[in-house]
């Protein structure tokens, strides 16, 4: 490896990252089971630095391409698709929905199979990372229905914190909400709900620990950015001021001054949102 000067020096990972290939923690993982070859070695250590000018890096045997341009897209992703680039089992994946994106991207963080709504997908490592690490507490809103009527004892757990395979969690926020075109029921009802955390089935492992099964489950927005009118499958671009939306947290206590820049807030989603979907008719203001 070049004994030049550390100032042209990245980290392996992050190189792999930008480079479109995975996210950081999947380039973690390529790493820890020798995928990556530096100058003819394989390397094991995660905090290793490469010069990606001078060193030459293989990974499963091919050139790590060159960082590609940062991308940044929001799918509305439908119930009964993988959130995977590829199923050996040949189900259908969010790569269906891709055919017109310039270059590799990957999701960040998952929605599961049943699940649909809000997915961001990008190649760029540090922002997947941004999102999707604990650390970070980026909210994410979703609308749920159960099969049944919730007691206030039962919201109030959710809030309080129950446990799941994964770890205690807990709602951030929790409210009862009416389904736009649905009737009021004795046999379901609605909720919006709002959570930091990102365990795999959470939610559904929440309201199954108060007795209830989750009907349907969708994903509204990640921080405040929102999927507004979006039809299912539809796929937009976001710009720099549109994805920056995702760290502001979507919490009651956090929107209550929205109403202080209601202009000025109009005027920068307008601006964040116009490279949306190629001439496609967008609802700027339910985003």
């Amino acid at each position: 490896m070049s004994k030049d000067s550390t100032t042209q020096r990245v980290r392996l990972n992050k190189l792999i990252a930008d480079s479109g290939l995975a996210s950081r923690r999947q380039a973690d993982q390529m790493i820890e089971e020798g995928q990556v070859v530096v100058n003819g070695k394989k390397v094991y250590e995660l905090g290793i630095r490469v010069d990606p000018n001078i060193d030459k890096i293989l990974v499963n045997g091919k050139p790590l391409r060159k960082p590609l341009q940062s991308l940044y897209l929001l799918l509305n992703k439908p119930p009964g698709v993988l959130t995977t680039m590829e199923d050996p089992l040949d189900r259908p994946t969010v790569a269906q929905f891709l055919g017109e994106v310039p270059g590799r991207v990957f999701p960040v963080g998952r929605l599961d199979w049943e699940s649909e709504g809000m997915l961001l997908l990008t190649n760029d490592g540090d922002f997947a990372n941004r999102v999707t690490h604990p650390k970070g507490e980026v909210t994410k809103t979703y609308l749920v229905k159960i099969n049944g009527l919730a007691q206030p004892n039962h919201i109030q757990k959710l809030l309080t914190g129950v446990p799941i395979i994964g770890g205690r969690v807990k709602a951030r926020s929790l409210e009862k909400i009416k389904a736009p075109g649905e009737k009021r029921s004795d046999k379901y009802e609605w909720y919006k709900i709002v959570i930091t955390e990102g365990k795999n089935r959470q939610i559904r492992q929440m309201f199954a620990k108060i007795g209830f099964d989750v009907l349907k489950l969708q994903r509204v927005a990640i921080g405040r950015l929102r999927i507004g009118n979006l039809r299912r499958g539809q796929l937009v671009f976001l710009n720099d001021v549109a994805k920056e939306r995702v760290f502001l947290p979507d919490l009651p206590e956090e929107l209550k001054v929205k109403k202080t820049y209601q202009g000025k807030k109009s005027q920068e989603k307008k601006s964040a949102l116009k490279k949306y979907d190629k001439g496609k008719k967008i609802d700027l203001d339910k985003i």
